[in-house]
């Protein structure tokens, strides 16, 4: 009879996880998608910074890889991150309800690409059990995440002190999956290369932090795309 190696790893305060299962949808990855999924899962992997311009999947994978490792029972539960930063210099002003209620149009993309992957009824388990949570940058102070996916999103729109702030967040067994699109800032001081870049040696990559970098050419979303982000990059201010 095959004797199962005892579990080594650190014990911490974690939430149980799911006891139900996920049936979850599988997309034709490209090479290069599957490169980036490839270090997502690597279990030395703590953080990943995706650099790339619009359509080329950095949510997508970002959520595929988080549930994933729910329905491995890796994980218990998705943190969704986000700057709450209108991407217009006309806003629509105050949002009326509570915190998740505010949150609601920033949270639209996480929406999406659940629904790309899950069954309606899935999606609502999920929240029943309250396995999603909704946070935003400002609200991370004090707060510590083990056994989650933490997935930061539009971080170009994150400060240098933010990055810090959302960062030390991370607790034992999670991973943080930190994408954005530098063409696409909403706010002045985005430090999102600055601190892509701050870790892009040898030494972090050593220690599990790793920058993965998509082009117009990785664009997935409309063939059309690349054209219009090289059309945009071209145009003088």
């Amino acid at each position: 009879m095959k004797k199962h190696k005892p579990d080594q790893s650190v014990s911490v305060p974690q939430r149980a996880k799911i006891e139900y299962d996920l049936t979850i949808s599988e997309f034709p990855w490209s090479e290069k998608q599957k490169e980036l999924i490839e270090i997502i899962n690597d279990k030395a992997t703590k953080f990943v910074f995706v650099l790339g311009p619009a359509g080329s999947s950095k949510t997508l994978i970002g959520v595929y890889t988080a549930l994933k490792a729910m329905q491995a029972r890796r994980i218990s539960d998705i943190v969704y991150v986000r700057q709450p930063v209108e991407s217009s210099k006309f806003n629509i002003g105050y949002l009326k309800g509570d915190i998740q209620e505010k949150l609601t149009p920033y949270a639209q993309p996480l929406e999406d690409k659940l629904g790309e992957f899950l069954t309606p009824s899935s999606i609502r388990k999920l929240k029943d059990d309250s396995r999603i949570d909704c946070v935003p940058v400002g609200h991370m102070r004090g707060r510590s995440f083990n056994a989650k996916y933490i997935l930061v999103d539009e971080a170009q729109n994150l400060a240098y002190e933010d990055f810090l702030l959302v960062m030390t967040r991370l607790g034992k067994h999670s991973k943080m999956i930190i994408g954005g699109d530098m063409m696409q800032p909403d706010i002045k001081n985005s430090a999102f290369q600055k601190v892509a870049s701050l870790f892009d040696d040898e030494e972090s990559r050593s220690r599990g932090i790793r920058v993965f970098r998509f082009g117009k050419g990785d664009i997935f979303r409309d063939e059309s795309l690349s054209y219009v982000i090289e059309k945009f990059e071209n145009c003088p201010n």
